[in-house]
């Protein structure tokens, strides 16, 4: 039997991982299997069966009880790549002693910075100015676009993302707010200003960008009575999870025009489905979830999967601070009591 295949396996929920990644794998021993791209549980299950991964370095799909049970007794660890945890059963990974850790930050640069790219175009009102062009107009003087200095943003989410989102904007001489209640009690850790509740927050943005996890209690956080609290024509920018945005309220704020323009990146469901209203809204810039999706943002986040996986299978922990969601059957004297 070829030596390769006794290496424990690390089975990626993907159709590809980046190279540097696969070789930090390689180099420390395990073997690399690279999945479909949006894989079901049927497809991940039969991956289980075949490989019997140490560790499932988890990219798209649904890793669920169902499937952690599938891989036991060999898995050890469930690596996220990206800094969300969406996706993955904490619950059902914390009944079952497994290790669950995030690429925390690796993404940050390359998110803010879609998340200003949104707000420029959408400002400067590109799509419409763009596609006149095309049809041979000339709006030189009949079409008035806005400045993005002296803008009110308001973050949801304060992090590392939302921080370097903030950051970008007082750059562009915005006005920064940002509601985190998870925040330490007192002035935020960079530019801006803090305000306690979100209402507060959205009666004052005229710009609204999201950069909270999807968690419980963000889910559906951004609905019909938060969306009637903007400024009329604010603009909604969402790089965060699709589930924290009500997007059937969403298009009626769009279609009312409540709402002048959303730049959105993520959506409820992923992929959209063909049929999707936000492919042919007119108010709307889509773009499929590709923020991170930079040589540095992607390269950071699969290394920063496999290092957590390199470490946490080594016993001790990750390069990354915050990467350990659940520390499973981690050594207890890494987490010293505070």
């Amino acid at each position: 039997m070829p030596e390769a295949t006794m290496r424990p396996t690390v089975l990626v929920s993907a159709a590809r991982l980046a190279p540097e990644a696969v070789s930090m794998l390689e180099e420390a021993g395990y073997a690399v299997h690279c999945s479909t791209a949006y894989p079901s549980e049927e497809e991940l299950l039969a991956a289980i069966a075949r490989h019997r991964p140490v560790a499932i370095l988890h990219r798209q799909g649904i890793i669920n009880g169902t499937v952690m049970d599938a891989a036991a007794p060999e898995l050890r660890v469930v690596a996220r790549h990206g800094a969300g945890i969406d996706g993955i059963d904490i619950p059902a990974a914390r009944a079952r002693g497994l290790t669950v850790t995030r690429a925390a930050g690796a993404n940050a640069r390359s998110v803010a910075e879609h998340a200003m790219a949104l707000m420029l175009c959408l400002l400067k009102d590109l799509p419409s100015v763009v596609s006149g062009m095309r049809e041979g107009l000339w709006e030189k003087t009949s079409r008035m676009t806005r400045d993005i200095d002296g803008m009110t943003l308001g973050l949801v989410g304060y992090g590392a993302i939302g921080s370097r989102v903030a950051r970008y904007a007082d750059a562009f001489g915005m006005r920064v707010l940002a509601f985190d209640p998870y925040l330490p009690a007192g002035g935020l850790p960079g530019p801006g200003e803090r305000v306690d509740t979100l209402p507060d927050l959205l009666r004052q943005a005229e710009v609204l960008s999201l950069h909270c996890p999807l968690e419980p209690e963000t889910r559906g956080l951004i609905g019909a009575a938060e969306l009637a609290l903007l400024p009329k024509g604010a603009i909604l920018v969402h790089t965060a999870r699709g589930g924290i945005v009500d997007q059937d309220s969403l298009l009626a704020a769009l279609d009312s025009g409540q709402l002048g323009w959303a730049g959105l990146d993520v959506f409820a469901q992923e992929p959209l489905p063909a049929d999707s209203r936000f492919r042919s809204h007119p108010r709307v810039v889509a773009t499929p979830h590709l923020a991170a999706n930079t040589p540095r943002g992607a390269t950071g986040m699969a290394c920063g999967a496999a290092d957590s996986i390199i470490a946490v299978l080594a016993g001790r922990l990750p390069s990354l601070a915050g990467a350990v969601v659940v520390p499973g059957g981690m050594p207890a004297e890494l987490f010293p009591a505070s």
